[in-house]
């Protein structure tokens, strides 16, 4: 299994975040694979708040995991990537916040009619684990 061209086309992952007190949030993102970097962002969809746990989360406890996975009545066609990793929050009008926005931009059209206001999520040091059937 290729899981780095596999994980490059797939269009939406789950960031999981856990805060200082050990409890988990799991989040549905869009993100780009940037060479050893994974990008995603806050961007203009409506939310409850502003204030968002996976921002508080990536500040109190940095490591978070990405899952790609694809789901087949044929069960012989499902697998799944893991990518843990060490996030960092970024403005958006920084030199890294900008190189998100690109690659993000670089694979959703709606990030390259609409830049996001950010910031930007990068994750790096990536630990891949993997399976399928």
């Amino acid at each position: 299994m290729d899981v780095r061209r596999r994980v490059a086309a797939a269009r939406v992952a789950r960031l999981a975040t856990v805060n200082g007190s050990g409890e988990p949030h799991l989040i549905p993102i869009v993100f780009a694979l940037d060479g050893g970097t994974i990008h995603t962002c806050v961007d203009d969809k409506p939310k409850t708040t502003q204030r968002l746990r996976r921002l508080r989360d990536i500040t109190e406890n940095p490591r978070v995991s990405v899952l790609v996975d694809h789901y087949s009545d044929d069960w012989s066609q499902l697998w799944w990537i893991r990518i843990d990793g060490i996030a960092t929050v970024h403005d958006a009008d920084t030199a890294v916040g900008a190189t998100g926005l690109d690659a993000l931009a670089g694979k959703y059209p709606q990030y390259r009619e609409k830049r996001p206001p950010g910031p930007v999520i990068t994750i790096d040091r990536l630990c891949w684990r993997s399976w399928s059937a």
